[in-house]
């Protein structure tokens, strides 16, 4: 019988899985079409995000290690880093065309 992937985990508003990326081969996931859609962005072929190192704080919720913030701008500014790994792929494509 085949292992259920693992739910994904929610670090302010984008999805991940438990080894905090938005592609990862170890266990076969990839929510870069569910944070592009939620920030507004059409879905395309990019590069995933990866969370910077977090914990949970007692309310359940991934707060970044480095400011201890649940919604840190610098760490989980994902719309930003959204939009470069966008602008990169549609530079790549230019080029490879």
């Amino acid at each position: 019988m085949a292992e259920a992937a693992p739910a994904p985990i929610e670090i302010n508003d984008a999805y991940f899985c438990q080894h905090f990326k938005e592609v990862c081969t170890d266990c076969s996931y990839d929510g870069r079409e569910e944070n592009d859609t939620f920030f507004g962005f059409d879905p395309i072929d990019r590069e995933g995000l990866e969370a910077p190192p977090s914990s949970v704080n007692k309310e359940g919720q991934y707060q970044c290690k480095k400011h201890g913030s649940t919604a840190c701008n610098q760490c989980y500014g994902w719309k930003k880093q959204i939009t470069r790994a966008r602008a990169a792929a549609k530079k790549a494509g230019k080029k490879s065309s």
